[in-house]
């Protein structure tokens, strides 16, 4: 047992006054881990967030806004902030992708569509404090896809003609995004951070990194998962019902933004997405030795061919994707 899980035990038998064992609860692309524990007749969640690589502060500060806007997130129960412990309510152990089947997922995705409204109707990201998602971010989660992806995992080297169209790919990406409608962002809104519960479906987790962002953003993390995936008509079927949601709602305004452009948002957004989180499952691989996650990359790879192929202004860049040798 290591110094840390002891000062943790220790922490959590001065608070609950019982002694613990530590069951790993989840697993985490991040520093966080995640135990379950039982506790005054029920269970809690115990997270272990280590200083400096984790700041519990943003996790309290969402999870409070979540509660506000009436959302089911988990509560804080107790906190030790400068150590990065906390004690969390239980939301159980069944995630969206744990369960997502052909002949559910239109209810399921309808309670997870209501709550993203929840999210973006009832939470006002400026008053809120939130860090937007700005030009720099966005560039930045577009360089792991060069950095990890093509040059580390692939061993490629880009010439001259791939490094301008990579360029002029990021500039139209970053662009739809900054001009769409800015909302409060999850940022990893989909079905391994959505608990299946049996009331106030679904249960959100995973949130402290939210932001003032584009409001396609949490909606394509949901309707092109990096770890399932449906046929294209059913997910623009999907987001064309978003919309309606958000018009209804006053999220967006349909005068500014029509139901075309709205899901070319989408597709674009989706596009900056896939290729961040490609870029992110194999630093994981080759950086922090996590392989749990390179399996995911031909399904997410996968989208964004689809959507370069779709568009002409992508022209380019479908056809440097498909020259690469995976």
């Amino acid at each position: 047992m290591t110094e840390r899980e002891e000062n943790l035990l220790a922490w959590l038998h001065a608070r609950t006054g019982e002694s613990h064992e530590l069951v790993p609860a989840s697993s985490d692309a991040s520093f966080r881990r995640y135990f379950r524990i039982h506790t005054d007749g029920t269970t809690r969640i115990v997270m272990d967030a280590p200083p400096p690589q984790e700041d519990c502060r943003p996790f309290v500060h969402i999870a409070n806004l979540l509660h506000i806007a009436g959302m089911n997130a988990p509560r804080v129960i107790e906190s030790d902030l400068e150590e990065g412990f906390l004690i969390l309510s239980d939301l159980g152990s069944t995630t969206y992708l744990d369960v997502l089947k052909a002949d559910n997922v239109d209810r399921l995705y309808g309670d997870a569509l209501g709550a993203l409204a929840q999210l973006q109707a009832c939470i006002e990201p400026t008053s809120a404090g939130l860090p937007a998602y700005d030009a720099e971010l966005l560039n930045f989660e577009l360089s792991l896809f060069k950095d990890w992806y093509l040059q580390q995992h692939l061993g490629m080297t880009l010439d001259a003609g791939q490094e301008k169209v990579l360029a002029e790919t990021n500039k139209l990406l970053v662009e739809s995004a900054l001009a769409q409608t800015q909302v409060c962002v999850h940022r990893d809104y989909h079905s391994r951070n959505l608990m299946f519960t049996d009331r106030h479906n679904p249960g959100v987790l995973d949130f402290q990194d939210a932001v003032t962002g584009p409001i396609t953003y949490d909606l394509v993390s949901l309707l092109r998962d990096c770890y399932i995936a449906w046929p294209r008509e059913r997910v623009e079927a999907w987001v064309q019902n978003y919309y309606q949601i958000a018009v209804e709602s006053g999220i967006v305004n349909q005068d500014h933004v029509s139901e075309s452009q709205f899901l070319r948002d989408f597709d674009l957004m989706g596009v900056q997405r896939h290729l961040k989180a490609i870029g992110i499952f194999a630093r994981l691989l080759h950086r922090d030795g996590k392989d749990g996650y390179i399996d995911d990359i031909p399904r997410t790879l996968g989208y964004v061919k689809d959507v370069a192929g779709s568009y002409p202004e992508l022209g380019e860049f479908a056809a440097f994707l498909a020259e690469l040798k995976d």
